[in-house]
């Protein structure tokens, strides 16, 4: 006996509704690929890369965290696992999310404050993190703190961008911010960290740099040394370690540097 026409039309029917599903369930996008110097979590914010590598210990409260960037691919490496091994030893999570090459830009800000949001009202995560930048990271972790003061414990920076017109000057930011670079020139003052330093201030933020006195690419006196001198002179209180000699490199000693180690722990709660 020959299946009907009528048969065959539900047939296909139900077959496509099951195809349907099984779309439907296997749909999420998978957690992205990234290699962590120490074993943790790799997940997506709005879409975007990000991780959490936890602490030791688990707190009995909030967990206390180390907010890191630049978050991009290779990044973390290897070169912090000294001190990323002593912050989970202290309770210190580790956390970051990937936001490109944003250069401290709105977009950028926007995806930090989504990130947070995820990490303090889903996660049990303190509501303010020490910011940690390593080099343009620095550019992209003061931008946001600038902006929310009262979600911020200390920033700290290895060599870290505080300047857009240091680096990576007007005409290369100016993509990411939207913006021709003339129109960015005259709002300067609305987006360049180092121009907005009065709330970190208020809030008694405390700030530390490593920074070395040959930095040609992100040199002390336009980024950490022009900071400092401004924070303290808004009341601020800021360390600088300036190692003699050293410049935009990998010298272990940005990447062990006690003293960073301290600062974090001592202001992540």
């Amino acid at each position: 006996m020959k299946p009907t026409l009528t048969f065959l039309v539900g047939l296909a029917m139900t077959c496509s509704m099951l195809a349907s599903v099984t779309l439907a369930q296997t749909s999420e996008p998978a957690p992205p690929e990234k290699k962590l110097p120490m074993p943790g979590e790799v997940f997506r914010v709005e879409g975007r890369a990000a991780f959490v590598i936890p602490p030791d210990k688990k707190s009995d409260g909030v967990t206390p965290w180390v907010w890191y960037a630049p978050t991009l691919p290779g990044l973390p490496g290897t070169e912090e696992r000294w001190m990323f091994e002593r912050f989970t030893k202290a309770g210190i999570a580790i956390a970051g999310i990937d936001v490109g090459e944003s250069y401290g830009s709105p977009d950028g800000r926007k995806l930090f404050t989504a990130f947070h949001r995820e990490l303090t009202e889903k996660r049990g995560f303190s509501k303010k993190p020490v910011l940690l930048g390593r080099s343009r990271g620095g550019l992209m972790t003061l931008a946001w703190a600038v902006e929310n003061a009262d979600k911020v414990g200390g920033f700290a920076g290895i060599y870290p961008v505080c300047n857009l017109v240091s680096y990576p000057g007007v005409a290369q930011a100016s993509g990411a911010y939207r913006l021709k670079p003339e129109e960015l020139k005259e709002k300067l003052s609305e987006h360049n960290p180092v121009d907005r330093l009065n709330d970190l201030a208020k809030a008694k933020v405390p700030l530390f740099a490593i920074h070395g006195d040959i930095d040609k690419v992100v040199p002390l006196e336009a980024n950490s040394g022009e900071v400092r001198k401004r924070y303290e002179s808004l009341g601020g209180e800021m360390q600088l370690v300036i190692p003699a000699g050293q410049g935009h490199n990998m010298w272990a000693g940005f990447f062990q540097c006690q003293e960073l180690v301290d600062f974090v722990i001592a202001n992540a709660k």
